[in-house]
């Protein structure tokens, strides 16, 4: 098995509704606020390479929106996901799988494009089957008014419409998936049924945390997103999560922290808090 972290670019989002209830002066720290309150984001993907698969974990925003649009996100650094897969020698077609963890745009935008005349949306990987959960499907193409905005149907109907999408069943909050040394923790309160891929390389055990918790500064279980459509479920299954990660010593990897790619968690006084910080590369 070979794994790539991969940043498909930078974008800014209002950091109270990052954070939530918790007051400004606490989050700062963290993730400090330019002069319009905005923090900045990171769009990271993870590729896992395994006997003749080629996984690609969530997609970034894409490029397919208009500039009013992209204006709303100040993007930055779009351009370094493919220099990135050129330098890894890999191209879209090479992919034979997309793990979308969950439908909202800044995880599943680039898994659609226009194409050369830009008259029809297709796939960005032709070659690629398209994984959600049937659950989340129907949530995403049905959306509540709280989620609609992030629900875009340009990102989601061309995916089905191209047959080649597929479903991850789902009979528990956790079990195995359809690929080798990857389980799946599903949790609920983010948006319903997001996937959380557990990659089981070497003694190691590698957790995407999509939403669940996208950054360093959001591992104190009482800072949760504005975003999230049940909060108290997700300080629930934060705090689950957790605990079983100080206690297993899995290493957290951050889709959004803009600066920290890594860490894992202890123990403390205070609850679980963070214990080392790392860069992915340094995991090999």
């Amino acid at each position: 098995m070979k794994i790539h972290s991969i940043n498909t670019g930078n974008f800014k989002l209002d950091g109270g509704a990052m954070f939530g209830v918790v007051p400004k002066s606490l989050w700062n720290r963290t993730n400090p606020a330019d002069n319009n309150n905005l923090c900045s984001w990171s769009m990271r993907s993870l590729i896992i390479e395994q006997e003749n698969q080629l996984l690609l974990i969530d997609t970034g925003i894409g490029n397919k929106q208009d500039d009013k649009f992209f204006s709303h996100f100040h993007l930055s650094k779009t351009d370094e996901f493919d220099k990135a897969l050129n330098n890894l020698g890999y191209s879209k077609k090479d992919f034979t799988d997309v793990f979308l963890t969950h439908l909202h745009f800044d995880h599943c935008g680039g898994a659609i494009e226009w194409n050369k005349n830009k008259t029809v949306l297709i796939p960005s990987y032709q070659n690629a089957t398209y994984w959600s959960t049937e659950n989340h499907w129907e949530w995403a193409t049905n959306p509540n008014p709280r989620e609609k905005a992030s629900f875009l149907k340009e990102n989601i109907l061309p995916i089905e419409e191209s047959g080649q999408l597929k479903f991850i069943k789902r009979t528990s909050n956790y079990g195995k998936s359809i690929f080798n040394n990857i389980d799946i923790l599903f949790v609920d309160g983010h948006t319903e049924s997001m996937m959380l891929p557990h990659i089981k390389y070497k003694d190691k055990t590698i957790v995407f945390m999509a939403d669940l918790i996208p950054s360093i500064g959001h591992i104190p279980l009482p800072y949760v997103m504005g975003y999230d459509t049940r909060p108290l479920i997700t300080m629930t299954e934060k705090e689950k999560f957790l605990i079983e990660a100080a206690n297993k010593n899995y290493i957290l990897f951050f889709e959004h922290d803009s600066v920290n790619e890594c860490c894992t968690v202890k123990h403390t006084d205070k609850g679980i808090r963070v214990d080392e910080i790392f860069n992915f590369n340094e995991l090999f």
